[in-house]
């Protein structure tokens, strides 16, 4: 991959598609086919692969008697002949609505045009023919036209709802046509058309506009997308429509199957282009997971239609930086929207809280051992400890908290630690791990035990070893359980000791849970007062304190051990933990999309609560440099710790890194092949 080909969207399996709504003139397909023609050029100048156009465009939807008028479907035909030739030179397939005569009947239909011939012709399935609608007067049904053609000036043209049509070039490009009706039927042929193998799914529509009909279009296409797992594209008819007894908004739409991808203005004045980038790769990458997906498609193989597949080459601008047309969030795990954040972090709560107290109940068990550390990960466990007690009736004392100093804690930690378990009422205590840990070191012929200053990694590791101990040995004395304090972000970048530390626990609550979304789980819990001002305020300080083990003793009050310059800024390796587990990415279209996400502060939106001084930025540099360190702690170091977790609860969809559950994978594998595509075809800068 060269380094400027690493910039365009359609490297990395996206295609541009442009929703256009032209300001039609009724019965006039040859203004109409100038409008046409002039936004399909806007479209593909800002490098559109498909641009789509509301149903009838040609004629205008609202003709009605005038469509049995002769002069009006001859020039329909020249016009559609005219329109073909005038966008030959364009990249984009060009779909328009047309009246078409065949075999002595008229349809209606979308016309599928590129680089100067019609693709093929595919009519409309479900005609209404009720409240405002009465299509049937008009028009045939195509339901059942397969394997035809039609003949358009001196050339027969595939014919029917049998007509998918695909990118020789791209070849998760994929198309399936339906038209506005089509839609609302029961089973929509565009279902089909998915099954077949059609990725982008258009819609010609004209769909008037009435109280209420907007949010059933987006319920209708979301729900289609997510279904079918596809990209969905809605127009509507705008400016030009007859109001005679109907009204037009020029809605269009976009969906995947992740929901909305884009929405255009409505009531605009004008005539309006929506551009968006579909990740047609995306799409073929998850129906290859969901095997419920190729299942269907099999089982209704003899259901639908046997398409023919209709062979194109886009050809697309491989070579130009076209930005990206769709949001790509910095924090996938968190939501930038408000009240989506807040629904996230209820039910992420909830899943933690529920998922422990399950485990006490079967277990016959009333009490936990916790160690605290006054960091992140130990404090949410805490805090979900006290709402299991509180939800079973239980005193909070039956809470063992424990706070155990080694050589490298801090003053501020540890009063934190302090000041946390008597804000939530536990069983507090204190067990310095300072005098075992230097027997342990003793006893081994560690250099330390000779006063050398050798802070190596046996040196971290008997110090969690030692806490560990501790832990499972309280619990053996009280009838208890050990609750894990460690997160997923931690276990994907193999940040915790084996068999000790974070790594190991009777019941880990917040393995399913990264360290971006625990943030903002504590900031949830301040913002809805749950555990009072005490609380609250001690909750404030601990998202304050920065982030490190502190198993080496500080330098001038300040910790030598700075978590992320290791492994990492969380923010960004949990993006690329949510691409590479979720998805399956490349590693270069991972960085492609971090780049896109992370390059300008100013850029998109944020979650909320972060400052300003802490919306970072990264260049292409760093995000090389750190998604390399992602792919070799991820599939090189760290899967023999994963293979061995404790139970916990899974919390986000497709984010599991249990043995038992979405991540079964060799602990003896490497990181060859991904370390290998990241330094080929990401750019140095």
């Amino acid at each position: 991959m060269a380094d400027a080909s690493f910039h365009s969207l359609y490297t990395h399996g996206f295609v541009r598609a442009a929703i256009c709504t032209p300001a039609v003139t009724i019965a006039d397909p040859e203004a109409n086919a100038a409008r046409t023609i002039a936004l399909a050029r806007r479209a593909d100048g800002q490098g559109a692969a498909v641009t789509l156009f509301p149903e009838l465009g040609l004629s205008s939807y609202t003709s009605d008697e005038l469509f049995f008028q002769q002069p009006l479907l001859d020039r329909v035909e020249a016009s559609v002949l005219a329109l073909v030739a005038a966008t030959a030179d364009l990249t984009s397939v060009v779909v328009f609505g047309a009246p078409l005569r065949n075999a002595g009947r008229l349809y209606n239909t979308a016309v599928v045009a590129h680089r100067g011939r019609v693709l093929g012709i595919v009519p409309k399935s479900y005609l209404p023919n009720y409240r405002e609608f009465y299509e049937k007067r008009y028009f045939a049904s195509g339901a059942t036209l397969a394997g035809r053609t039609i003949r358009l000036g001196d050339t027969d043209i595939p014919f029917g709802v049998d007509l998918i049509f695909r990118a020789n070039d791209l070849s998760a490009f994929t198309l399936g046509v339906e038209i506005c009706e089509d839609l609302w039927a029961p089973v929509a042929p565009s279902t089909h058309a998915a099954l077949a193998g059609a990725t982008v799914l258009l819609n010609l529509s004209a769909s008037n506009v009435t109280v209420g009909k907007a949010e059933l279009r987006r319920a209708l296409c979301r729900a289609h997308a997510i279904r079918t797992i596809s990209a969905y594209l809605y127009s509507a008819a705008g400016g030009g429509e007859s109001t005679t007894d109907l009204a037009w908004d020029g809605h269009a739409i976009v969906c995947d199957d992740h929901g909305f991808v884009a929405e255009s203005e409505r009531f605009s004045n004008g005539e309006d282009i929506l551009i968006a980038d579909l990740d047609v790769e995306r799409l073929l990458q998850e129906r290859m997971k969901v095997n419920s997906w190729g299942d269907c498609a099999d089982a209704t193989r003899d259901a639908g239609p046997k398409f023919r597949t209709i062979g194109f080459d886009l050809a697309p601008p491989r070579d130009r930086d076209l930005g990206l047309k769709c949001a790509i969030a910095r924090f996938p795990f968190v939501p930038a929207d408000p009240s989506r954040l807040d629904e996230d972090c209820y039910e992420a709560y909830n899943i933690q809280v529920h998922g422990l107290v399950t485990r006490l109940k079967a277990s016959g068990i009333k009490k936990v051992v916790l160690g605290i550390s006054g960091g992140l990960d130990s404090t949410q466990a805490l805090i979900v400890c006290a709402h299991a007690m509180d939800s079973l009736g239980l005193p909070r004392s039956n809470i063992l908290a424990y706070t155990m100093p080694g050589f490298g804690t801090s003053d501020g930690t540890r009063t934190n630690a302090w000041r946390l378990m008597r804000a939530f009422g536990v069983t507090a205590s204190e067990i310095s791990i300072a005098d075992v840990s230097g027997l342990t070191l003793k006893d081994i012929g560690h250099p330390t035990a000779d006063g050398a200053p050798v802070h190596d990694i046996t040196y971290e590791n008997v110090q969690a070893g030692a806490r560990t101990a501790y832990l499972f040995r309280l619990a053996n004395l009280h009838d208890a359980i050990v609750i894990g304090t460690g997160d997923l972000s931690e276990l994907a970048l193999g940040w915790c000791t084996y068999g000790v530390g974070d790594h190991m626990s009777h019941y880990g609550v917040n393995a399913g849970v990264p360290k971006t979304m625990i943030q903002h789980l504590i900031r949830w819990i301040i913002a809805r007062d749950l555990f009072g001002d005490e609380a609250s305020a001690i909750l404030k300080a601990i998202l304050e304190t920065e982030i490190s083990p502190e198993l080496i003793p500080a330098t001038d009050g300040a910790p030598v051990q700075r978590t992320e310059d290791k492994i990492g800024p969380y923010e960004i390796q949990d993006f690329h933990l949510y691409w590479t587990v979720r998805h399956g990415f490349r590693p270069s279209k991972t960085a492609f999309l971090a780049w896109h996400a992370w390059r300008e502060a100013a850029a998109g939106t944020w979650p909320p609560h972060i400052a300003p001084e802490d919306r970072h930025t990264y260049d292409l540099a760093a995000i090389r440099k750190w998604l390399g360190v992602f792919l070799f702690r991820f599939f090189t170091t760290s899967q023999f710790k994963r293979s061995a977790l404790p139970n916990s609860p899974k919390v986000l969809s497709g984010a599991s890194l249990s043995p038992r559950g979405d991540w079964r994978a060799p602990s003896d594998g490497n990181a060859k092949i991904w370390l290998d595509e990241l330094n080929a075809n990401v750019p140095e800068t």
